[in-house]
């Protein structure tokens, strides 16, 4: 964009034999076409009329972040050129223009935009051969994959995955980690829960030849250098000891650690995210869990809905599943009876989306008809749990006249923090435990109840 006909002519004249231009006169007339048809780059006068090159570059990068920015200048105004670049500008040229000089700068630009989109290239394909798509189209979905792309925005921000088991924490880690700066570097995941807690600190953090009985003579690399340039991934962190609580605490404070058995300082640059289904807040009010490390790992965090919370995306889901056991048990199938989609509807799911994978999974390797029946899922003669028989209390029928659906919840409630409280002996932290929710939760709830 330059306002000066002439100049404006004369650089359409000398690039257009090597690139493909379009001169504008001003920042308005190049937005009305920008969106339907963006350029790669944009070279832009600082002193336009109507709108000011300051204003157009921010008006630029709103649209599209991407598209780089060169911006010409009358004179090395210092001034001007750093508030251009604060804008999103990514290089300048100074009047009175050499062509030598203005080929370069493009050429350098143009070069970095190539580069750009390589790595959004092996981005999206290192996606596509790792993370399984995010299923489903309900708003609780849709604000987790929301986070996901603000999270993955920052190379080293702590995450926590917060929800029940089966929910796709680890997932959710995983499409984190494939959509940051670090993408290219490896993911390391660890089940916490999963390693004899004197044995956790090793594997996380390694250890020296000697360090304790039956270690190997040559020592050992820990999960955090091996995520070096990538993501550590602690699943179920809850279950860390101590002694791994204070280790990690010092890594993610300066990324500063030691080998168990080991006097050497070492260092590594790894983002740590991390998952559980346990409330973190009760075990630091316990002292389980240290309450400074609890605010350092969840800087972010985001809860996981589960599968009774998204209901609208349970069919969804499972076609996908039953599209990949097809596949890998060489078995054409046609979907699901409209009695098998009934019964999937009306399963309440505890096991959340692994607990419908595993199903689907059975159904599709011992259905014998190319439709998916309600038998072949094995969910109950309707799909549902018996009332009485593990799935809850009995219930009253619902009344010819209705009834305060309101006025049954809340006196349920009661009940039940009424139970917990006598159960737990009256300590609110034990309470929360046995009603699994939150000790901040409980304790507003009760409050409200008037208990």
């Amino acid at each position: 964009m330059e306002d000066e006909e002439s100049v404006r002519e004369g650089i359409r004249i000398a690039l257009q034999g090597t690139y493909g231009v379009r001169a504008f006169g001003d920042a308005e007339s190049l937005l009305a076409v920008f969106q339907a048809d963006p350029p790669d780059l944009v070279l832009m006068d600082i002193g336009l009329p109507g709108m000011s090159g300051i204003e157009a570059i921010r008006a630029v990068k709103a649209l599209r972040p991407e598209v780089l920015i060169v911006v010409i200048t009358a004179y090395e105004d210092v001034q001007t050129v750093v508030a251009a670049m604060k804008a999103g500008a990514f290089d300048y040229v100074v009047k009175p223009l050499h062509l030598e000089t203005l080929e370069a700068t493009i050429g350098n630009a143009l070069g970095t935009i190539r580069l750009q989109k390589e790595v959004r290239e092996l981005q999206a394909q290192c996606l596509r051969e790792n993370v399984p798509l995010f299923i489903g189209e309900s708003h609780s979905i849709r604000d987790v994959m929301e986070f996901v792309e603000s999270a993955a925005k920052s190379p080293d921000t702590p995450v926590l995955i917060l929800g029940p088991t089966g929910t796709g924490k680890e997932l959710v880690a995983a499409a984190i980690h494939y959509r940051s700066p670090n993408f290219r570097g490896p993911l390391v995941s660890v089940n916490c829960a999963a390693i004899p807690k004197e044995l956790l600190e090793s594997e996380l953090f390694g250890y020296e030849k000697g360090a304790f009985t039956g270690a190997s003579h040559a020592g050992k690399k820990g999960l955090v250098e091996e995520a070096a340039g990538g993501t550590l991934f602690l699943d179920e962190v809850g279950d860390l000891s101590a002694d791994a609580q204070a280790k990690l605490l010092r890594f993610l404070e300066n990324g500063e650690f030691y080998r168990v058995g080991g006097t050497r300082r070492l260092r590594a640059a790894a983002r740590v995210v991390s998952a559980t289904n346990k409330e973190l807040e009760i075990l630091v009010a316990e002292g389980s869990f240290r309450e400074d490390l609890y605010y350092r790992i969840a800087v972010v965090r985001v809860a996981v809905p589960t599968l009774s919370e998204r209901r609208e995306d349970i069919l969804p889901i499972a076609r996908h599943f039953l599209v990949e056991f097809s596949k890998k048990f060489c078995r054409p199938v046609t979907g699901f009876s409209p009695e098998a989609e009934e019964a999937l509807l009306a399963h309440p799911w505890d096991g959340n989306v692994r607990e419908l994978r595993n199903v689907v999974e059975r159904a599709a390797l011992t259905g014998k008809e190319p439709e998916i029946s309600a038998a072949d899922l094995r969910l109950g003669a309707d799909g549902t749990r018996k009332a009485g028989a593990g799935g809850g209390p009995a219930l009253p029928p619902l009344a010819a006249g209705g009834i305060d659906l309101a006025a049954v919840q809340e006196s349920i409630e009661k009940h039940y923090i009424g139970e917990a409280l006598r159960l737990a002996g009256g300590n609110e932290t034990r309470a929360a435990q046995l009603l699994k929710i939150n000790y901040h939760t409980f304790r507003y709830r009760r409050k409200k109840l008037g208990l």
